[in-house]
C-alpha cells in the first residue's frame, strides 16, 4: 500500500453529499421535470428507497437542479426543505409544515419589496393574507399546546392560551366572527399564491425528507396536510421515504374500514391493493424508486469514496470530478478497466482495493450506499484502534478480516474458534490452499450448510463441515492432515487477497472478539488446565517461574499430554506467545519423558516465517534426544543470517533459557 492509500484512515460523513457519486443526477433531473410540468400541477411525487439508499442525496440534487432552473424575475422556484422527523411533537406536523411554507413565502415577499423598493401599499394584500394564514396556524398550535397542558398539568386553560395569540390584523375589522383554526386555510392559501406580488413564482417545491423515520401520527398528519391544505396550483411535493414503511404507518393509524378499497380494473383475478397503499396513492400520484447500486456502481462508489479522502491532500476537487466523469462515461461499458486517471495522478491502490471488495460488498450489502460507507468507516476505526494498541497490520489484512467479521459473522465465529482451539494457522493454510487451487483442480465438494450451530464447546462452528473430519483420535502428527470441507462463503472470502496464514492475526482477533464480548478461552483444555497453560505460555518470565518443576512432574500424563498439544498449537498461532509456549513444551517434556516425541514434532512444525531469535536461542540449548535432527531440519530451510546462527549455536553448558 502507498502512503496516499493510507489516507483513507479519515472517516466519511453520514450527511448527504453534494457530490454525485451515485450517478443520481439523471433521477434528480427527471423529478425536477415533473415538478415543473404545468400539466401535473399540483403534484405530489414519491422518491422511494430503503434506509441508506441515497434519498437525501437525491433531494439535494433536486434542490440544486431546481435552483439552477429558477428565474428570479419571471419563473421563480421556491424550494422548501422540510424534515418531519425533526418537528416538535408538542406542536404537530400539520402546523410545522404549513409554518415552513409560509415562512418561505414571507421571505420571498420581503425580498421582492426590498428589491423593487416598492411602496408598502403594493404588498398590502399579500401581507394581509400571510397574516391571516399565520394567525390560523398560531391558533391551531395554541389549541394543541393547551390541550397537551390540560392533559398533563391541568394548566393553562385553552381560552387563556388562545387569548395570548389572537391579534388584530391592523385593519380595524372585527375578526371575532371568523372561524378559528385551519378551516378555510386552503382557499386563502390559493388566494395568496394568486396575488400579483407572487405572480413571478412558478412553483413552490416542498422537499419532504425522512418521513419513514417518523412516528405514525406524524406520518399521517404530514400526508393529511399535503392532501387537505397545500394541494393548490403552484405547489409540488417531493416525498423521500420508503413507501412500504409509510404504508405500514397508515395502516397502523387509520382503521381499514375508513380507507378506500378497489380491485384491479384490468384483471379481477389480481389481488386488491391494500387500503393503506390506496390511501397513499391518492395523495402521491407516482413514485420514483431509487435503484440499488449494481456491481459496477459499487466498485465506482468505493473508489470515489477513497479518492474523496485524498482531496486537499494529494488530489484536488477538479481531479476528483474528472474521475467522476470517467466513471459516468464507463457506466454503459460496465467496467472500470479503461478508467483514465487525472494527469500526473495514480490511484492504482484505491482501484485495486475497490475491485477486491466489490463482489462481496455488492452481494452482502445489497448495493446500499450508506451500508457501504458505514463498513468503510468501521474498517478505518478498527484499524486506527488496532494501530494505537500496537497491532501493526496492513490495510488489506484488516479489510479482509473486517469483511469476515461484519459480512460473514457465522464464519467469523468459526475463525475465532480456530484461534480458541489453537488451530488457526493450520486451518487458514488449508482454507487458502483450497481457495487458491486452479478451478479444474477443485474436486472436493464444499458444504452447503452454513448454519451449523454449536451447542457446546466441543462442536465444530459454522462454516466447517464436520462430516469431513476423520473420527480417529488426533495427534500432533494427524491434526493438520484431516480432511476439512469449508463452506462456500469461507472459500470465497479466502480468495480475497492477501493470504493470511502467514500473518500473526491473534492480537487483532483478540481485539475483535473483545469488541463483540467474546471470550477466547481455549475450548480444547479443561478448565483446571487453562490457568496453567496461560502461565506456561506467558511472555513474562515471572509468570512462567510460578509453575515449579515439581508441579509439572505431578501432572497426570493425560493432562501433560493435553498441555503439550495445546502449547504446540499456541506456539504456531500466537507469535507473541511463541517463546513462552516453546519453553513450556520443553519443561513438560523434561518432566514427562514420554512426551518428548510430541515435543520434537511441535518444534519441527514451528513456522519459520515467524520464528523469533529468542525462540531459536532457546531451541539451540535444549537437551532432548533427537533435538539435533530437529534443529538441522529447521536450519536447512533458513537462509544464512542472525536467526540461523542463533538456532545453530548452543548456549554454554547446553541449557536452554527459561
Amino acid at each position: 500500500m502507498t502512503e496516499a492509500h493510507d489516507l483513507r484512515g479519515r472517516l466519511w460523513s453520514d450527511e448527504p453529499s453534494t457530490t454525485d457519486f451515485l450517478a443520481a443526477k439523471a433521477i434528480a433531473e427527471t423529478v425536477s421535470d415533473a415538478v415543473l410540468d404545468d400539466d401535473l400541477d399540483p403534484l405530489a411525487i414519491g422518491l422511494s428507497g430503503p434506509w441508506g439508499s441515497g434519498k437525501t442525496t437525491v433531494l439535494e440534487l433536486i434542490k440544486a437542479d431546481l435552483d439552477e432552473r429558477s428565474d428570479a424575475e419571471t419563473a421563480k422556484i421556491i424550494t422548501v426543505r422540510t424534515d418531519p422527523w425533526r418537528y416538535d411533537p408538542a406542536v404537530g406536523a400539520k402546523e410545522s409544515l404549513i409554518d415552513e411554507v409560509l415562512e418561505a413565502l414571507a421571505t420571498e415577499l420581503a425580498g421582492q419589496v426590498a428589491k423593487k423598493k416598492a411602496a408598502e401599499s403594493k404588498t398590502d394584500k399579500a401581507k394581509a393574507l400571510l397574516k391571516k394564514l399565520s394567525d390560523r396556524v398560531d391558533w391551531s398550535k395554541a389549541v394543541r399546546l393547551a390541550a397537551k397542558s390540560s392533559l398533563t398539568l391541568q394548566i393553562p386553560k385553552i381560552d387563556d392560551v388562545l387569548g395570548l395569540i389572537r391579534e388584530k390584523s391592523g385593519t380595524g375589522e372585527d375578526e371575532t366572527h371568523e372561524a378559528r383554526g385551519l378551516a378555510g386555510f386552503k382557499s386563502e392559501f390559493a388566494e395568496l399564491m394568486g396575488t400579483d406580488e407572487l405572480s413571478h413564482v412558478k412553483r413552490v417545491a416542498v422537499l419532504v425528507d425522512d418521513l419513514d423515520r417518523c412516528l405514525v401520527d406524524t406520518v399521517v398528519e404530514t400526508l393529511e396536510t399535503i392532501r387537505l391544505f397545500l394541494s393548490v396550483d403552484g405547489i409540488a411535493f417531493v416525498i423521500a421515504a420508503d413507501e412500504e414503511r409509510v404504508a405500514e404507518a397508515i395502516r397502523t393509524k387509520l382503521p381499514e374500514w375508513t380507507m378506500p378499497t378497489e380491485r384491479a380494473e384490468t384483471d379481477e383475478s389480481l389481488p386488491a391493493e391494500p387500503p393503506s397503499k390506496l390511501y397513499l396513492h391518492k395523495i402521491v400520484q407516482t413514485t420514483v424508486p431509487l435503484p440499488a447500486l449494481g456491481a459496477f456502481d459499487t466498485e465506482a462508489y468505493v473508489l470515489l469514496l477513497q479518492l474523496q479522502n485524498r482531496v486537499e491532500a494529494t488530489l484536488d476537487a477538479e481531479q476528483l470530478q474528472h474521475v467522476i466523469d470517467e466513471c459516468q462515461r464507463l457506466r454503459a461499458v460496465g467496467t472500470l478497466d479503461d478508467l483514465k486517471p487525472p494527469k500526473d495522478f495514480n490511484f492504482e491502490a484505491e482501484l485495486a482495493f475497490a475491485r477486491r471488495l466489490t463482489t462481496i460488498l455488492y452481494e452482502k450489502l445489497r448495493g446500499n450506499p450508506r451500508r457501504i460507507k458505514r463498513f468503510l468507516n468501521d474498517l478505518n476505526i478498527r484499524r486506527s484502534i488496532a494501530a494505537r494498541r500496537g497491532i501493526d497490520l496492513k490495510f488489506d489484512v484488516v479489510a479482509k478480516l473486517m469483511v469476515l467479521e461484519v459480512l460473514l459473522p457465522e464464519q467469523f465465529q468459526a475463525v475465532l474458534s480456530w484461534l480458541r482451539t489453537g488451530e488457526l494457522r493450520d486451518r487458514l493454510e488449508a482454507l487458502e490452499a483450497l481457495a487458491n487451487k486452479p478451478k479444474e483442480a477443485e474436486s472436493a465438494p464444499t458444504s452447503d450448510d452454513e448454519s451449523v450451530e454449536a451447542t457446546d464447546d466441543d462442536q465444530e462452528p459454522a462454516g466447517v463441515d464436520t462430516s469431513a473430519i476423520e473420527s480417529a483420535e488426533e495427534t500432533p502428527e494427524t491434526k493438520t492432515s484431516v480432511a476439512i470441507h469449508f463452506s462456500d462463503d469461507l472459500i470465497r472470502w479466502a480468495k480475497l487477497p492477501p493470504d493470511l496464514h502467514g500473518e500473526d492475526l491473534s492480537p487483532y482477533l483478540h481485539l475483535a472478539a473483545s469488541f463483540r464480548g467474546d471470550l477466547l478461552v481455549s475450548a480444547e483444555l479443561p478448565k483446571h488446565l487453562r490457568d496453567l497453560a496461560a502461565q506456561l505460555a506467558s511472555t513474562r518470565t515471572v509468570d512462567r517461574h510460578q509453575v515449579s518443576g515439581d508441579k509439572l512432574a505431578a501432572l497426570p500424563p493425560e493432562d501433560a499430554d493435553q498441555l503439550v498439544r495445546h502449547l504446540s498449537l499456541r506456539a504456531r498461532d500466537r507469535v507473541q506467545e511463541q517463546r513462552g509456549a516453546v519453553t513450556g513444551i520443553a519443561r513438560l517434556a523434561g518432566a514427562h519423558p514420554s512426551l518428548q516425541p510430541a515435543a520434537l514434532d511441535a518444534f519441527r512444525r514451528l513456522p519459520l516465517d515467524d520464528l523469533q531469535v529468542g525462540t531459536a536461542i532457546h531451541l539451540a540449548g535444549l537437551d532432548i534426544p533427537g533435538m539435533k535432527d530437529v534443529i538441522d531440519g529447521l536450519a536447512g530451510r533458513l537462509p544464512d543470517g542472525k536467526l540461523k546462527n542463533a538456532l545453530t549455536t548452543p548456549l554454554p553448558g547446553g541449557k536452554g533459557r527459561s
